[in-house]
């Protein structure tokens, strides 16, 4: 049996290796448990999230993209909850991929670009397993506070997309026009989840000036939706690069009124938008006078 470079433990370190490629998986095990490691291995995030729960771990090693790009997040994450003083290492074969990495630099132990060489690997592993760290400190970001800090970044991201839309490029709007009320929407967001109120309606605010505002722009109910969708897309992708940031104790529960926020707000538009095409019904949602 390789020993890692010379090194003798009484027990062996132990590894879990984390990647959607049948043949890496088979390949790196073995090559790993030649060098005296014992490793368990997971090629889905449900897998991996399992092995977690149910079993305590020296080393993660996890491709960066696990059936979709940046799901080692969500593996990273919950190692570092549940086992803080693992070590994180993350394999990637996307080197300008500049978000995740940022977020690798600054969440993980260390991250190699594929293909890697084994010695260089190997060489990692015992270098980290030498200076053992500190248990890590719980994530304590909620939803809201990423959402604002990165709203220009949500509002950048929904502007190219519109912009690459062919239906909505078409409409005759300024940059400014197509994005005039998404940072707003994100404020408006991110203070729903902040607030205690149970009905995310009693947040919302302007959003039939918004129909109005659409349907003067020469939107469509289509096209309506698909900018909502759209923006959500960005959210949901800013929320993803995010992942090791959060508070996990509420991200289920934020990310669930989040989404229901979005929807009550495409309603609320769609309906001010409906109203504006048809006076008569506006007068019918309008409440009676008493007599």
């Amino acid at each position: 049996m390789i020993r890692p470079w010379g090194v003798r433990r009484m027990q062996p370190v132990r590894i879990l290796f984390v990647d959607d490629e049948r043949n890496i998986v088979v390949m790196m095990s073995t090559i790993l448990r030649l060098h005296g490691y014992h490793v368990t291995a997971a090629e889905t995030v449900n897998e991996a999230l399992t092995q977690i729960t149910s079993a305590q771990f020296d080393v993660l090693i996890s491709d960066l993209n696990i059936g979709h790009p940046g799901d080692s997040f969500t593996v990273v994450s919950a190692m570092r909850r549940t086992q803080p003083t693992c070590i994180t290492l993350i394999l990637t074969g996307y080197p300008g991929f500049d978000s995740a990495l940022e977020a690798i630099r600054s969440q993980v132990d260390d991250y190699l670009i594929k293909p890697t060489a084994i010695p260089t690997l190997i060489d990692l592993i015992e270098q980290k397993l030498q200076n053992p760290k500190p248990g890590t400190v719980a994530p304590r970001k909620r939803l809201s506070e990423i959402l604002r800090e990165n709203t220009f970044l949500i509002t950048q991201r929904t502007l190219k997309a519109m912009k690459s839309h062919p239906l909505l490029k078409a409409l005759p709007l300024s940059d400014e026009q197509r994005i005039e009320h998404v940072p707003h929407i994100l404020e408006e967001l991110a203070a729903m989840l902040d607030s205690a109120a149970a009905d995310p309606t009693d947040e919302l605010q302007n959003v039939e000036v918004w129909g109005i505002k659409r349907h003067q722009q020469e939107y469509t109910i289509p096209l309506l939706a698909t900018r909502v969708r759209l923006m959500e897309c960005a959210i949901h992708d800013v929320i993803h690069e995010n992942l090791l940031s959060l508070n996990l104790s509420y991200f289920m529960f934020d990310l669930k009124r989040l989404n229901n926020s979005l929807g009550m707000q495409l309603e609320h538009t769609l309906q001010a938008f409906v109203d504006t095409e048809h006076p008569a019904a506006l007068e019918r949602h309008r409440p009676a006078r008493p007599m």
